[in-house]
């Protein structure tokens, strides 16, 4: 089981070339088995990358979402009330990066390992994060 970090998840739709090749086996074996997970946090990351013209889609941003939500192998999991918590809870040393905390608090809540490049969530000793 997995959480995708919001560039993962993008790249591994858009070009997963850019992903590892542990990550990409990694991916394709929860794709297998449907355990892959998105923070709608990153729903919101990826409209607000796009907003700022930070992030070129191929298509609207709508569509690219409706499109990944269309897909078995992806669950979104919204941020409810016991994921906001977590997120402030994390024990420190984490940094401050809201959405980060999102997606490392959901990880934890769901049981599962963030693939994400980011070196501050791989090395937050809290949580089992994936780049390789």
């Amino acid at each position: 089981m997995i959480v995708l970090d919001t560039h993962t998840w993008i790249w591994w739709l858009s070009d997963p070339d850019q992903l590892p090749e542990r990550s990409q086996k990694l991916i394709a074996e929860c794709v297998r088995s449907e355990s892959v997970y998105v923070s709608s946090i990153s729903t919101w990351e990826v409209a607000m990358l796009v907003s700022r013209s930070r992030l070129r889609l191929a298509m609207d941003v709508r569509d690219w979402v409706a499109r990944s939500e269309a897909l078995d192998s992806i669950h979104f999991v919204p941020v409810d009330n016991v994921i906001a918590l977590r997120a402030i809870e994390l024990l420190e040393p984490f940094h401050s990066d809201p959405a980060d905390r999102l997606i490392v608090a959901t990880a934890l809540t769901v049981g599962a390992q963030v693939v994400s490049k980011d070196r501050k969530i791989r090395d937050y000793p809290h949580v089992e994060a994936i780049w390789a």
